[in-house]
């Protein structure tokens, strides 16, 4: 199997970590008027269904499944994508309550701590269902799927990684203010 390269897939993960990022950006400073809390949380729902879509034709695509490990892999796959969707909330308040730290001048020795700890909570959760995953996905269908689900899903994650870390401030750098 080829790295996935393709500059769909590119755009699409661009598109999606973008919108995750301005969301968080969003609600974390001054609340825009057009756009109510629950305006945004539907865009954002909007977003991660397309993505969820995306993610699926990008299975299909590489695995190439037959009908009965469809029938064995896709059940899995939609547990997983409902946990994998708390880890990414969890992850998106830390992005904004950083944001919001950032732009207030509040990032001190305290929260920044607190905050690098749940970072790293967050990142071993993704991994600790990674391994869940990859353990029932062999049981249910074979560790040879096991092993591409968690390739193709880990290359997707890079991406979405960064591309909100190259649109997150510094630590300890001063929030740009516009006039």
């Amino acid at each position: 199997m080829k790295l996935i390269t393709m500059k769909p897939i590119v755009y699409l993960l661009i598109l999606v970590a973008g919108g995750l990022l301005l969301h968080g950006c969003a609600t974390s400073g001054k609340p825009k008027a057009s756009l109510s809390a629950d305006d945004k949380r539907a865009e954002l729902e909007a977003l991660r269904a397309d993505f969820n879509a995306y993610k699926i034709r990008t299975f299909n695509k590489f695995l190439k499944l037959t009908a009965v490990e469809a029938e064995k892999f896709w059940p899995v796959y939609r547990n997983y994508e409902t946990e994998l969707a708390g880890v990414g909330d969890r992850k998106l308040a830390l992005i904004r309550e950083f944001l919001a730290h950032h732009r207030a001048g509040t990032l001190d020795e305290n929260n920044s701590r607190e905050m690098a700890d749940r970072w790293l909570a967050n990142a071993q959760e993704r991994l600790d269902l990674w391994k869940k995953y990859h353990q029932q996905i062999s049981i249910a269908v074979s560790p040879i799927r096991a092993a591409q689900f968690l390739q193709v899903e880990n290359q997707m994650a890079i991406f979405v990684d960064l591309n909100i870390a190259s649109e997150m401030p510094m630590v300890g750098t001063p929030a740009e203010r516009k006039p």
